[in-house]
């Protein structure tokens, strides 16, 4: 079973969402909170798979929460989710360097929503149809200098070549087409490279590409 953190401080998107996911078989709402320092406080009461978390919110912002609870080793399991009313809010960026998994609009089709849920808690990062790429190339736009490459030192040369697919985007269907070999072979590649690189989820490790210099600006294919 799939339990979800709330925390959003509009009732009536709460009670939309928790009777969604609460209509699911593999799906249940843990918790459900209004304010960023409530939802800090449940998530490590109710230690949840994912939070469903808004970006703005009062007491405590979403991204502050999100800091805290991605920095915090004994929460390293919960996944957080970013709620947003605009695709290209302006916080999403900083939503992904704040450890999110993944962000999503509150007007979502509740399949997506349901996709996510599920996605995230198999490590898999989650960005709302037609933003990824627009994500990763903001995200390149403002990166700080790399740093040196050996902070890599521990991945195989494959294990370099999918991190960098990763990094401008691609699915593990479509590394698995580039690189002709199977998706579960590609998911496989992903899968230990974010072991090696203590990697929460892909999302991060699209950030990890470019801080490392693994990937630069202007390389979106």
């Amino acid at each position: 079973m799939i339990r979800v953190l709330l925390a959003d401080d509009q009732s009536l998107v709460r009670a939309g969402f928790k009777a969604l996911l609460d209509a699911q078989p593999d799906i249940e709402v843990a918790g459900e909170t209004a304010d960023g320092e409530a939802a800090l406080r449940e998530v490590r009461e109710l230690r949840p798979d994912v939070v469903l978390m808004d970006i703005r919110m009062p007491l405590l912002d979403g991204l502050a929460a999100t800091r805290r609870i991605t920095e915090d080793r004994g929460l390293k399991d919960v996944k957080v989710v970013m709620l947003t009313t605009f695709e290209l809010d302006e916080y999403v960026f900083e939503a992904i360097r704040s450890g999110a998994s993944g962000f999503l609009v509150k007007d979502t089709e509740p399949e997506e929503l349901l996709r996510a849920v599920r996605a995230v808690v198999e490590g898999d990062a989650l960005l709302s149809p037609g933003v990824t790429r627009r994500l990763i190339s903001e995200f390149a736009a403002r990166s700080k200098e790399p740093a040196a490459a050996a902070s890599l030192g521990g991945l195989t040369e494959r294990e370099r070549e999918v991190m960098a697919l990763v990094g401008i985007g691609l699915s593990n269907e479509e590394i698995a087409r580039r690189l002709v070999v199977s998706p579960l072979t590609a998911k496989t590649h992903v899968s230990r490279t974010m072991v090696k690189l203590g990697a929460r989820d892909r999302a991060q490790l699209v950030v990890l590409a470019y801080e490392s210099g693994l990937v630069r600006p202007g390389w979106l294919g």
